[in-house]
């Protein structure tokens, strides 16, 4: 079945902080009712933590930059990866994680590729 990841677009907040608790409930419940086609997934810290990579071409100078890659007024707060049978499945899921109600959803299907074999 493919994989697809869940991208959590909410308010920049620190989600380990006090003041949350209803809203930690409600991911908390959202996780064990999809337990079953959870493959991964975690909150990020706020973006303020964040650092951007980038490079002067292959090999080039490596530059970085505090903060995300674009501002927005909602950022990346978190992702899952769900096993679903299609995507019809996998925004039927996605509708029911809160940033959702609040936010928004972006569904990527996954490329899984080969495992190379051991050295």
């Amino acid at each position: 079945m493919p994989v697809y990841a869940a991208l959590l677009y909410t308010r920049d907040v620190d989600w380990t902080e006090p003041g949350y608790d209803k809203e930690m409930a409600e991911y908390q419940a959202f996780g064990e009712a999809a337990a079953a086609i959870i493959r991964g997934g975690n909150a990020l810290y706020p973006t303020p933590t964040a650092t951007t990579v980038r490079v002067e071409g292959k090999g080039g100078k490596v530059i970085t930059t505090d903060g995300p890659y674009a501002e927005t007024k909602e950022a990346l707060t978190g992702i899952y990866l769900l096993e679903c049978a299609d995507l019809d499945e996998a925004v039927a899921v996605a509708a029911t994680i809160p940033a959702a109600w609040d936010g928004a959803v972006e569904l990527r299907p996954v490329i899984t590729f080969p495992t190379p074999p051991s050295a």
